[in-house]
């Protein structure tokens, strides 16, 4: 089968289309036939060796996929050969197919493309987990949400409103606003030009935001800490913008705030109960209408280097997704 393989860290380019051995599913696995395969920020820090759970040498990108069983292994119960799934598998989406836990995986719904079922296990998982378990968001509360554009950020959009909540989405491209405005979006805020705090303060009269989802870090963390309201919560997801903020400590006692980190992919074992709650709620709100995955690009597999530089260059708007057939 043909897989894309990293085989020593560096950039895109320095990954491999080639030919390797069709996986065969040990106990408790399924092999997928892989219909598509959607990319996450983790997935370029992984080729280049800088993210904090690194798959041993060689191996394929790709953390979350769906598409059909085409086998099954020892003491598997509850799948057949043909099912549609999805789910998050850490990485090995770049392939033609992928040996995974059985336990990990959901059924589509029967509304759900392969490309929307592909682009809903991490960015709606980690943004519903940070929204509801994390930051308790209440009806009636504002919450302003950064890097509005991307997939994680478009999740929190549509599930905060989902939620009850006013939501501000903040990017820094017009064309991104206007996808956070689609995804249903109170208000629109461009901090290209560096000033998010001043226009939140004019926004809310001076008071700031109840809860705010940040996947971007770098300078606009001290801009977002100085925008939290009191008794605020400031999620922090990710560092979107290459560089670790430091924590202004001054601000959350001066705010009596909260920032709380959202780290998904290690409460899913912790509290794998919650987790499939979550989903079962996640997914009554797809076929309602509720949510839906933008998919902003989406490219054959051969043409891996492109789509994952729209990741690293965040071009991308939405999600970008890899199909496979």
């Amino acid at each position: 089968m043909k897989a894309v393989m990293c085989h020593s860290h560096g950039m895109p380019e320095s990954l491999v289309l080639e030919e390797v051995s069709n996986p065969q599913p040990g106990p408790g696995e399924v092999v997928i036939d892989v219909h598509a395969t959607a990319l996450n920020f983790p997935d370029v820090l992984m080729i280049q060796g800088k993210y904090q759970s690194q798959p041993p040498l060689p191996f394929a990108p790709g953390g979350e996929v769906s598409g059909t069983i085409a086998a099954i292994g020892d003491g598997v119960e509850g799948f057949a050969v043909g099912d549609r799934v999805f789910g998050g598998v850490g990485y090995g989406g770049f392939a033609e197919q992928v040996a995974v836990k059985a336990a990990g995986l959901r059924r589509m719904t029967d509304k759900m493309t392969f490309e929307h079922a592909a682009g809903i296990s991490t960015t709606y998982g980690t943004s519903y987990y940070a929204l509801k378990q994390r930051a308790d968001l209440k009806p009636g509360e504002t919450l302003l949400v950064t890097g509005a554009g991307g997939g994680v950020g478009l999740a929190a959009v549509e599930l905060g409103k989902a939620m009850g909540a006013k939501v501000i989405a903040a990017a820094s491209s017009q064309e991104k606003l206007a996808a956070a405005q689609e995804a249903g979006a109170d208000i629109l805020v461009n901090y290209s030009g560096g000033d998010l705090k001043e226009q939140i303060k004019t926004l809310t009269d001076g008071r700031g935001v109840d809860v705010i989802y940040d996947p971007v870090g770098g300078d606009l963390f001290d801009q977002c800490m100085r925008s939290i309201a009191w008794y605020g919560r400031v999620l922090v997801i990710g560092f979107a913008a290459g560089d670790i903020p430091k924590l202004p400590t001054n601000l959350v006692l001066l705010k009596s705030c909260q920032v709380i980190g959202v780290f998904y992919g290690a409460w899913t074992g912790r509290d794998p109960e919650a987790n499939n709650e979550n989903f079962r709620e996640l997914l009554e709100m797809y076929d309602a209408g509720k949510v839906k995955p933008l998919i902003g690009a989406s490219y054959p597999l051969e043409d891996y280097v492109t789509a994952m530089e729209d990741l690293l260059e965040r071009r991308a708007i939405g999600k970008v997704v890899v199909t496979l057939r």
